[in-house]
């Protein structure tokens, strides 16, 4: 069994399979993608995948794209690889229909708009470093029309009324979450699952230092204690420590989650 996992820093998407690859303990390959140096449209990783994104998983050849898409296919390929308190997907009907009712949401009502802003902060300071002619040849490597589209937007910056709509959903979601964890210890229930993993991902972690506005650590004591048990286990601990690259590297994580 031979596992790569191509990856950018460990935050959204590339933390979100990450994670689940470490807490099961699987041995893989960590191949760094640099998305400052634009290596995502590089040829030598379009050749894994045509799309142009990150993170992707290899397994024994077999491409699987799409955190959500992955994660899963991790729990049916190695379905006896398991945290000790439990599978990160539930066993019975009802819990795996709560767990993809949270990722659907997350997936659909809250991912692109915290990346939204995310994008507006950073990528346009690094879009507008570039110069003219560079980026526009640049964005001809891109596989994807709306990816290449929303590169455009980062550089010129996103209209406001667009940022306003997105900061709404986010409050929305948040509200929504900080209630379910008023009611259950995690997402779809008492147990830890993907759920959990795919909003701590892409809001949990980062929401209060990306929204110090939301004073999110003062309203939403629910979300608050959940993201703290989240981080303080020893596979997200693992995971978040995931040094970044300069350059495209190789790494080998063992079984039980050490980087060699």
């Amino acid at each position: 069994m031979a596992l790569k996992y191509y990856h950018a820093e460990p935050l959204a998407n590339s933390l979100k399979s990450l994670i689940p690859l470490v807490e099961k303990g699987l041995d893989f390959e960590g191949i760094y993608v640099d998305l400052h140096k634009f290596e995502q449209h590089s040829d030598w990783f379009t050749a894994s995948n045509p799309e142009g994104q990150v993170p992707v998983l290899d397994h024994d050849g077999t491409i699987i794209t799409h955190t959500t898409v992955i994660n899963e296919y991790l729990e049916d390929a190695f379905p006896d690889a398991n945290p000790a308190d439990g599978p990160l997907r539930p066993c019975d009907a009802v819990g795996t229909a709560r767990m993809r009712y949270w990722n659907k949401f997350v997936d659909e009502q809250v991912m692109n708009y915290v990346s939204m802003h995310g994008w507006h902060r950073l990528i346009r300071v690094i879009t507008r470093s570039i110069e003219d002619d560079k980026f526009e040849e640049l964005m001809s490597h891109v596989p994807l029309p709306d990816q290449r589209k929303k590169w455009m937007t980062a550089r010129s910056g996103f209209e406001q009324k667009d940022l306003d709509h997105a900061m709404e959903k986010i409050e929305y979601a948040l509200a929504k979450v900080e209630a379910q964890l008023g009611e259950t210890r995690y997402l779809a229930g008492d147990a830890y699952t993907l759920a959990d993993i795919n909003f701590y991902s892409h809001c949990g972690l980062m929401v209060n230092r990306m929204f110090p506005d939301l004073e999110v650590d003062t309203r939403l004591p629910n979300l608050v204690r959940w993201r703290e048990t989240i981080s303080d286990r020893p596979a997200v601990q693992k995971a978040l420590a995931a040094e970044d690259r300069t350059q495209p590297g190789l790494r080998t994580w063992s079984g039980d989650g050490r980087e060699e």
